[in-house]
C-alpha cells in the first residue's frame, strides 16, 4: 500500500482500531480472506508512524532527531518511550528444531513438560 493510501486510510478511520478482512498479493492476484490483525507499527497513530520513520531514517541518532524536529533530547526520549510502551516485544530468537529439543531432553537440560511445550509451540 502506498504511503499516501495509508495516510488516507488512517484519516478515514480517524485512527480507530480496524481489522483487514482481505489481503491480495499484487504480483499473483491471489487473495486471502479472513480477519487479519495489523502489525504493531501500523497500529500507531500516523504521527507516531512518521516519528518512527524519521528515527529509522536518522539511523537511530537522537542528535539528528533533535535537529530534524527542533526539540530537546529529553523530548525525543520521552516520545520514544511513549511509542515503545505501545509496542509489544517481538521474540525473534529462532525456534529450536525437534531434534534439538529432544537432544536437550536427553541431556536433561530441559524437563519433559518443557519439551512438550516447546514442541507444541513450534509445530
Amino acid at each position: 500500500m502506498a504511503s499516501k493510501d495509508w495516510q488516507e486510510l488512517m484519516a478515514i478511520t480517524r485512527e480507530a482500531a480496524f481489522v483487514i478482512d482481505r489481503v491480495r498479493i499484487t504480483d499473483t492476484g491471489i487473495a486471502i480472506e479472513g480477519p487479519f490483525d495489523l502489525p504493531p507499527l501500523s497500529r500507531l497513530s500516523i504521527d507516531d508512524q512518521a516519528f518512527v520513520t524519521a528515527f529509522v531514517r536518522c539511523h537511530g541518532s537522537i542528535k539528528q532527531m533533535e535537529k530534524y524536529f527542533g526539540v530537546s533530547y529529553p523530548t525525543i526520549k520521552n516520545r520514544l518511550n511513549t511509542i515503545g510502551d505501545q509496542l509489544e516485544f517481538v521474540d525473534i530468537a529462532p525456534q529450536a528444531t525437534r531434534s534439538e529439543i529432544l537432544d536437550q531432553l536427553e541431556k536433561r537440560k530441559i524437563t519433559v513438560d518443557e519439551a512438550i511445550k516447546l514442541l507444541k509451540k513450534g509445530y
